[in-house]
């Protein structure tokens, strides 16, 4: 059973679409159904890559935030001004103290 539809519902199923369409035009049908799905799982794979892509995007901002407070909050545990100075500076300055 596919679905919930038995051997008779899929024959009679058949035979409607063989009415309506004629025997020529089934294989084109069924083509153009193939065709339709395979675009469709292709945009689903891409729309699901798409969204991995931003989730570590963010998770990447994310990390870059914490090491830019931590790179801060060790600073101030040092004494070191952070006022208008950027990581790099401060950076330099923690490597300065730590030498000492």
């Amino acid at each position: 059973m596919i679905g919930g539809l038995g051997p008779s519902e899929l024959l009679i199923i058949f035979a409607v679409l063989l009415l309506l369409f004629g025997a020529s035009k089934l294989p084109e049908l069924a083509r153009s159904m193939g065709t339709s799905m395979g675009e469709f799982k292709k945009a689903q794979k891409e729309s699901e890559l798409s969204l991995k892509e931003f989730e570590n995007s963010i998770k990447d901002a994310e990390s870059e935030s914490e090491k830019a407070s931590r790179i801060e909050e060790t600073a101030l545990n040092l004494g070191i001004d952070t006022k208008d100075k950027s990581e790099d500076e401060l950076l330099a300055e923690i490597n300065e103290m730590l030498k000492k």
